[in-house]
């Protein structure tokens, strides 16, 4: 599955690698980080996206819709 995530929060360069580390520790496939949004390919039986969102949320920023 693919999904882009909006997210709240993200300023600048640090911002990026904080929510890409996190999103490293789950086992999803490829993933691009940019300031407000990450597209991330995932396989559902895996991953749950609620899972992606709590990663986010614990680099320190929202998931917005």
């Amino acid at each position: 599955m693919k999904k882009v995530f909006n997210i709240e929060g993200m300023s600048c360069g640090h911002c990026i690698i904080a929510v890409e580390k996190e999103l490293n520790k789950l086992n999803i496939g490829k993933k691009k980080v940019k300031i407000g949004k990450a597209k991330v390919e995932f396989d559902i039986a895996k991953v749950s996206e609620e899972d992606i969102k709590i990663a986010i949320k614990n680099a320190g920023y929202a998931v917005i819709k």
